[in-house]
């Protein structure tokens, strides 16, 4: 019996034809003819002012910092359960986290505690949507505003999501994705920097340029480019955009898939949540998802474990995330959390993901008869 690992890349099959499209077209260096098509689509898709690609969601989040001028000792507020990524674009520049625990439904930052941990050298807030599912943003912006701060979202997961019919990622002031190959649209790494405030879309391009005005310059609108800013390298190659654009292609039906997989979990799963034996995931009402994973949350680390052990032992593969942020080596000297964090350390102990990708129809079946045994 084959194993079924957790992920498996999707090609939707013109991927290669596009990146040998490339090459003929001479142009294997950024911001060639498929990066513009990716940014068309985004922007179209998304309604953001500006998107511009990455060679990661990490990048993304780093020209993020950038903008945001964040200067040494600034505080950004964000869930300590996420990715190592969204602290250090921000440590980067000298910013310290503070990290305030999540709600227990969704997983995604608690918006009731975000007031609360401002202090005068607060400068942004940070919501991650976890599992493609939106953290609670009328309220985030609303604080926002109120402290004028500024929004940026860790949409990294959130590629084809919405909030009360907003794209995630264009609801702040700016917002980050990943094309990383475990999430839904790929490109093996890479990423997009969405831009909503207009008054930053220019800088943007300057820093992702290294700092020149090196657009422009190819948009006739400067007769010659030149150092203007601080920036760095921030475009991904014209192979990544040209396997990106297949995937931007089909963004529809590979959504659509990852749905009904999404759902036949859920399903199936939901008379073991009503014997108390696990949780399902929970989507809000006004939020879309894109089915980006399933995971159950159970009773212990110790269960999670075993659970763990015995799907390895039949050939399935699942894997849990994070070791929360602030009982991390790096965190614990460098950052700060306020308030209790009782639900990011429970839950960072309890959850297991289940394998959900493109092609696991025919195997879904096994992966949940093999979790039911394992319970």
């Amino acid at each position: 019996m084959n194993p079924i690992p957790f992920n498996k890349p999707f090609m939707t099959g013109r991927e290669l034809w596009y990146i040998a499209q490339a090459h003929t077209n001479g142009h294997l260096s950024g911001d060639g003819q498929f990066t513009k098509k990716c940014h068309g689509w985004l922007e179209q898709r998304t309604g953001a002012k500006r998107a511009l690609l990455t060679h990661s969601c990490t990048a993304a989040l780093e020209m993020a910092a950038l903008l945001a001028d964040l200067q040494p000792g600034d505080e950004v507020i964000m869930p300590s359960y996420t990715f190592v990524s969204t602290a250090n674009a921000f440590v980067m520049r000298g910013a310290v986290p503070v990290f305030v625990d999540i709600r227990p439904d969704t997983l995604n930052i608690d918006e009731t505690k975000i007031e609360a941990a401002i202090t005068p050298r607060t400068k942004v807030i940070a919501p991650v949507h976890y599992a493609g599912v939106a953290c609670e943003m009328d309220t985030i912006m609303d604080i926002a505003q109120r402290h004028n701060l500024i929004v940026i979202e860790d949409a990294a997961q959130g590629i084809m999501s919405t909030y009360k019919g907003k794209p995630l990622g264009t609801i702040g002031h700016m917002g980050a994705y990943s094309f990383h190959e475990t999430k839904n649209i790929i490109a093996g790494e890479g990423g997009a920097l969405l831009v909503s405030d207009p008054q930053l879309a220019e800088r943007a391009e300057i820093i992702r340029e290294k700092g020149t005005n090196r657009s422009q310059f190819f948009r006739g609108q400067v007769d010659k480019y030149t150092w203007v800013d601080i920036g760095s390298s921030y475009l991904p190659g014209e192979v990544i955009a040209a396997f990106l654009w297949a995937q931007m292609e089909e963004a529809d039906s590979i959504t659509a898939r990852r749905l009904a997989l999404w759902d036949k979990y859920h399903e199936a799963l939901a008379p073991l949540e009503a014997q108390g034996r696990l949780r399902r995931p929970v989507v809000p009402e006004g939020c879309t998802h894109n089915a980006h994973m399933y995971y159950i949350l159970l009773d212990s680390l110790e269960q999670r474990t075993r659970v763990l052990a015995n799907m390895k032992s039949q050939g399935v593969s699942c894997v849990f995330h994070y070791v929360p942020l602030h009982s991390a080596p790096y965190g614990v000297k460098n950052s700060r959390h306020h308030g209790d964090m009782q639900h990011t350390n429970q839950q960072s102990d309890n959850l297991l993901r289940l394998p959900l990708w493109v092609g696991l129809e025919e195997e879904q079946e096994r992966v949940i008869r093999a979790l039911r045994e394992a319970l």
